[in-house]
This record gives C-alpha cells, sequence and structure tokens, in this order.
C-alpha cells in the first residue's frame, strides 16, 4: 500500500468554462482514487506558530488574513482569495503529515506541496507558503539528532527552499533544474546543478546520481523531502530539458530505491507540472507510484 496525504482544502474550483471542475491537486486525488492499492491521510492545517518559525509573521498575517498587497500577489501569480488561504495554511501540514508517515512506513506522498519558490517575506511563481521550509523546520526542532536533505528535482531551481533553510549545520537542499529557465536570479543550495536545455534522460540520470549520492552520504540525512516536479518532462509549457515519460519514472523509482538502500524515509511534494491537466495529473500518479515502486510498497509495474 502507498501512504497519500490529503486534504480537502487542496483542492480550488477551476475557471468557469474549464473541462475539469477540480484542479490539478483533485484531479490527482481521483485517479489516485481509482487504485486499489493507496492508504490514505488525512492533512491537518499548519499552526500558524510553524509557518511564523520561516516566514515573516508580517507575511503570514497578510495571508492568513486574505490581505496580501497587490504588488507580492503579482509576484505570486494569482490573487490569494479565502480558499487560496486556507490552501496556502493545509499545504505545508499535508508535507509535514507525509513527513511523519514516512518515518513510520518508509514512503508517504503529499498531493500537494513542492512550494519551493516562496520566500520569507513573500511569495513567488505560483508559491504562497513554502512546505518543504516549514516541515523540514519542524522535524529538525521537534526531533534531536533529526537531519533533514531537501531533494528538488522540478525543472526550476529550489530558490525559496534554499534561501530559507541556508545556514543550518541539520538542513541541506539540494537542487538539479534547468539553468536558463526560472528564477532568473537564483539562491545559494547546499548543492546546486544547473543543467543546459534539452538534457534528455541518459545524461540527466547520469549526473544526478553522480551528484546527489555523494551529498547523501556526506551529509547523512536521517529524512528526504523529495520535490518531484515532473516538468523536467520534455513536453513541459515551462519547462526547457527533455525527459520522457518513462525517464521521469526511471528517476522516481530510482530515488525511491536509494532511500531504501541508505535505510533513508522518503516524504514527496507533488511539485510543478504545466500544460494540459489531466496529462499532468497522470505523470504525478506515475511519479508517486514510482517512488513508492523504488521504496518496495508495491511491486514493479
Amino acid at each position: 500500500m502507498i501512504p497519500v496525504v490529503h486534504h480537502p482544502d487542496y483542492v480550488a474550483e477551476a475557471p468557469a468554462g474549464s473541462r475539469y471542475r477540480w484542479g490539478k491537486n483533485g484531479l490527482v486525488r481521483d485517479l489516485l482514487r481509482e487504485r486499489t492499492d493507496i492508504d490514505w491521510h488525512d492533512g491537518m492545517a499548519m499552526p500558524r506558530a510553524w509557518i511564523e518559525a520561516v516566514h515573516d509573521p508580517d507575511y503570514v498575517a497578510e495571508v492568513i488574513e486574505v490581505r496580501v498587497p497587490p504588488h507580492k500577489e503579482r509576484r505570486i501569480g494569482f490573487p490569494v482569495t479565502p480558499p487560496m488561504a486556507l490552501r496556502a495554511v493545509a499545504v505545508p501540514g499535508g508535507t509535514y503529515a507525509a513527513a511523519r508517515v514516512a518515518m513510520e512506513r518508509g514512503y508517504a506522498a503529499n498531493t500537494a506541496g513542492g512550494s519551493h519558490h516562496a520566500l520569507a517575506e513573500t511569495g513567488a511563481g505560483y508559491c504562497v507558503f513554502n512546505d518543504l521550509a516549514i516541515a523540514a523546520y519542524r522535524v529538525v526542532e521537534e526531533d534531536a539528532g533529526a537531519r533533514v536533505l531537501v531533494i528538488d528535482v522540478d525543472v526550476h531551481q529550489g530558490d525559496g527552499t534554499a534561501s530559507l533553510l541556508a545556514g543550518r549545520e541539520d538542513l541541506a537542499t539540494y537542487s538539479i533544474h534547468a539553468e536558463k529557465n526560472f528564477p532568473v536570479r537564483k539562491a545559494q543550495s547546499t548543492l546546486d546543478i544547473g543543467l543546459p536545455d534539452g538534457v534528455g534522460d541518459d545524461e540527466y540520470l547520469t549526473t544526478l546520481a553522480a551528484t546527489l549520492v555523494p551529498l547523501i552520504d556526506s551529509f547523512g540525512p536521517t529524512l528526504l523531502l523529495y520535490q518531484a516536479g515532473v516538468d523536467p518532462f520534455a513536453g513541459d509549457r515551462l519547462g526547457r530539458l527533455a525527459l520522457s515519460e518513462a525517464g521521469l519514472v526511471e528517476r522516481d523509482r530510482w530515488m525511491g530505491g536509494l532511500a531504501r538502500a541508505r535505510g533513508l524515509p522518503i516524504a514527496s511534494a507533488l511539485g510543478g507540472g504545466y500544460g494540459d491537466l489531466m496529462e499532468v495529473s497522470h505523470r504525478h500518479v506515475a511519479s508517486i507510484v514510482a517512488v513508492a515502486q523504488g521504496t518496495g510498497l508495491v511491486p514493479p509495474a
């Protein structure tokens, strides 16, 4: 069985005229509901104090009280309405809940999250609060001796996560991304791998293994948080890399296998994927299943 965390506040109404009532998170949920090997777990709203441990309290208040100024909404990329404010609080709680379940089961997935562009005083790039940073910070504060590595394979650099978690010996960040893609100004992760446009399956997977494995061995994490963006796909609307769907699956199965080989729990968040909502949602579901296969929770297809 694959442990999956979901919260109803993840799902916002799609725009009028859309073919589907629900956005990507609802479609991912519905596709997973068609499977018989999903062990559902309820998400939770992240307590405000834990969000404020990472984000500026004034910005947290702006979001929760639905009064985000226009210049910050422009940077986020959409208006922060009451449903979006509820979603912003629920998503970090889901990533944290997935981390806790993963510590017991080896792997768990959140059906949202990966909001890696959100910074201390503002959101950015479709991200309001940085669920990865919030969950990582909470785990190391609660668990003596915990060390969390955030692994970000989204096609865009995890600049917000790198910025928010910098300077701590018990937190580390890894980002492999298209160097010429958003954001223009990159932050400094513990390790950044910027790839040229058009990199395909073989070069990507070889580079990932050659750079990530030494970091894991040197840092010694006790938990992996996996931003499993599917936007390195060749046909992604906002990507600049050229992975095939089979390459994405191989990436995620390998990641789960690496965690299993090192005896490390791994919790995943969706991350980015842009284009036809149903096609993107299928890629996210394939990602969740592939990581679970790598960890041994379900057999390979």
